[in-house]
C-alpha cells in the first residue's frame, strides 16, 4: 500500500539544477533509503516533501492523495541541520514541539515520559539544550520528531553525532517504528549504515534518480558471480587450474598453508564447475559468494550514468 509518492518533480536554483524529473514511490510499513553523496539533491527533496518550499514542476502525494498543508500534522521530520532552541530546558521544548504538532498537552506529557524513561534521559528534563552534547542533542530532536506518532517519518542523517552504541540504540528505534507500522524516509550519504535496515532504496546522483527499486533485488541484479573460498594448498596450482574459464579476481596468502582467492566465473559456468575444477588440486575450508556492498553499486550505477550522458 502506497505512503509517499512523487511525480516528476523538478527543482532550479538560477543556473544550478537541483532535482532532475525525480519520481519515487515508497510503501507503508517500509524503510526507504534515499543514498547519495553531499549535493545529490536528498535535502532538497525532502524540504519539498515538508513543503518547507515547492517545487518548479511535479507533485507529491501521501497517502494517495496529493499533499495538503494539513498533511504537516502526518509526518515526522529530523532535519540534517539541527534545530533546538539552545536557552530553552529540555523538557519545555519537547512539549512545544509536541503541541505544535496538534498534541493535547495531557498527552503529549505522558508520551515525553515514556520516551525519556526509555532513553534512560529523565534527569535531562530541566537541562538546557547548550548543556548537551551533540549525541545528547541528537537524541531529543529525534524524540521529538516521532513523538505525535507520524505516518511518515523523515530522518536526514539520523545517525549523525552519535557514537556506536547510541546509534545502534537509534536503529533499533527506527526499526520497531517500521514494526508497528511507520514509512519512514531514511536519507543519507553513508550506504552502509542503511544496508541492513533498508526494504527499498533510491540512489541518486547529480539532481538525478540513477537507481530505485527493492533492496534485494538492486543487490540481485548486481551480482557479480564473484566467490571467496579459503582453501588449503599452494596458491600457485589453483591459480593454473583456473586457466580460460575463470577469473582470478585477487588472492592472499592467510599462512603458509592457507590462501583465500576470489574467482569470478566466466563463459557461463557454475558454481559446480568451480568446484570440481579446484578440488583435486586444494582442500576447500570455506566458499562464500561476494555480494556487491552499496557502495560498490553507487559507484557502478554512477559509472554506468556517466557512459550513458558521453555517449
Amino acid at each position: 500500500m502506497e505512503a509517499l509518492r512523487v511525480e516528476n518533480i523538478v527543482k532550479q536554483y538560477a543556473n544550478h539544477r537541483a532535482l532532475s524529473d525525480i519520481s519515487l514511490r515508497t510503501e507503508k510499513g517500509e524503510i526507504f533509503g534515499l543514498l547519495g553523496p553531499n549535493g545529490a539533491g536528498k535535502t532538497t527533496l525532502i524540504r519539498i516533501i515538508n513543503q518547507i518550499i515547492g517545487p518548479d514542476s511535479g507533485k507529491v502525494f501521501l497517502n494517495g492523495k496529493p499533499l495538503q498543508r494539513d498533511d504537516i500534522s502526518k509526518i515526522g521530520y529530523l532535519p540534517e541541520e539541527r534545530g533546538l532552541y539552545k536557552k530553552m530546558k529540555v523538557y519545555d521544548q519537547v512539549l512545544y514541539f509536541a503541541q505544535l504538532k496538534g498534541m493535547g498537552k495531557k498527552e503529549a506529557k505522558r508520551k515525553i515520559d515514556e520516551w525519556f524513561e526509555k532513553f534512560e534521559i529523565t534527569s535531562w528534563y530541566g537541562k538546557k539544550v547548550e548543556e548537551l552534547s551533540k549525541g545528547m542533542a541528537q537524541k531529543i530532536q529525534f524524540i521529538i520528531t516521532v513523538l505525535h506518532e507520524p505516518e511518515l517519518i523523515i530522518l536526514d542523517e539520523p545517525f549523525s553525532g552519535f557514537d556506536p552504541i547510541n546509534a545502534q540504540i537509534i536503529r533499533n528505534e527506527i526499526l520497531d517504528l517500521k514494526k508497528k507500522g511507520c514509512s519512514i524516509l531514511l536519507s543519507t550519504h553513508n550506504m552502509n549504515s542503511v544496508e541492513e535496515i533498508c526494504d527499498s532504496i533510491a540512489l541518486m546522483n547529480k539532481s538525478e534518480l540513477i537507481l530505485n527499486g527493492k533492496l534485494a533485488t538492486i543487490k540481485e541484479e548486481y551480482r557479480s558471480n564473484v566467490y571467496a573460498i579459503q582453501f588449503k594448498g599452494m596458491l600457485f596450482g589453483f591459480a593454473n587450474a583456473l586457466f580460460a574459464d575463470f577469473s582470478l579476481e585477487h588472492s592472499y596468502q592467510i599462512d603458509k598453508e592457507r590462501a583465500v582467492a576470489h574467482v569470478k566465473l566466466l563463459k557461463g559456468n557454475t558454481l559446480n564447475d568451480l568446484l570440481r575444477t579446484v578440488m583435486p588440486i586444494v582442500k576447500i575450508e570455506s566458499l562464500n559468494e561476494v555480494m556487491p556492498s552499496m557502495n560498490d553499486i553507487f559507484i557502478q550505477a554512477v559509472q554506468g550514468a556517466k557512459g550513458g550522458n558521453d555517449e
